[in-house]
């Protein structure tokens, strides 16, 4: 899953893609390097981000997708959103499933993706992303955060989301410290025990540049060891910015694991 930020705010790529015409050039290179998905988001989640109305955050990310859906129609694009208005448009315009960091927080999200066919994604955040990083004190990370998206799984089922379009994503960085975000790696074959595909969201992320002392633009190496969990797990989707490299890298290492 290729990230395609158009906002101008991202921790990593805020204001890069802005443009409509740069977001889908971007969006389509991204396919051309071995992307399956293409992620477009219009409101920045990192730590601290200002919340974005739904009428600007469907201007920025409506368009992308619509021609994304044009140029790519074999492409599988996802909207990042909370906003159950942003997800309707964004799947009226092509996009084919809901990447929600809230796990359908908004009471219309679920039973909106049922009835349109798509997929969601339901990430583990506490908090919102204004507030999520000030308390990451958990008693049992692993536990607590498989027990939010059992329970948010269950939601998406009765809401009438088959299960195999309901995907999991413990929510690296998203309100936990560097510790929780490591026992959430060292867990993920746990996670995907509850029986879903999961989504991990490592890609440049802080707890990197914690543990390296990397700038944000030099935490490829560290993005790509943090992949190393999913080669344990069935069906997982790396959400990343580094397309080409960490296609290359995910080749060679189940290639080396399997005999």
């Amino acid at each position: 899953m290729g990230i395609l930020n158009v906002t101008p705010d991202s921790f990593s790529d805020g204001g890069l893609f802005l443009a409509p015409e740069a977001a889908v050039q971007r969006g389509l290179g991204m396919l051309a390097e071995g992307a399956v998905i293409v992620d477009v988001g219009g409101e920045s989640t990192r730590p601290g981000s200002a919340p974005v109305p739904a009428a600007e955050e469907a201007a920025r990310v409506v368009p992308v997708i619509a021609a994304l859906a044009r140029k790519a129609p074999h492409a599988l694009l996802s909207v990042d959103t909370s906003k159950a208005d942003v997800a309707a448009q964004a799947l009226a315009a092509g996009a084919h499933m809901v990447n929600d960091v809230t796990a359908g927080r908004d009471p219309r999200m679920l039973q909106l993706v049922a009835e349109a066919g798509a997929g969601i994604v339901l990430m583990h955040m506490r908090g919102t992303p204004q507030t999520m990083q000030q308390d990451t004190h958990y008693t049992h990370v692993v536990a607590e955060v498989a027990a939010f998206l059992a329970a948010r799984a269950e939601a998406a089922l009765a809401a009438g989301i088959p299960q195999e379009r309901v995907f999991l994503d413990p929510g690296i960085g998203f309100g936990k410290n560097v510790d929780g975000n490591l026992a959430l790696l060292r867990a993920l074959p746990d996670l995907a025990a509850l029986g879903f595909p999961l989504v991990l969201g490592v890609s440049r992320k802080s707890f990197i540049g914690h543990l390296t002392g990397a700038a944000v633009d030099e935490r490829l190496p560290g993005s790509l060891a943090a992949l190393l969990p999913t080669l344990l797990c069935p069906e997982v989707v790396v959400r990343v910015h580094d397309v080409a490299a960490t296609k290359q890298f995910l080749q060679v290492a189940c290639a080396v694991r399997t005999p």
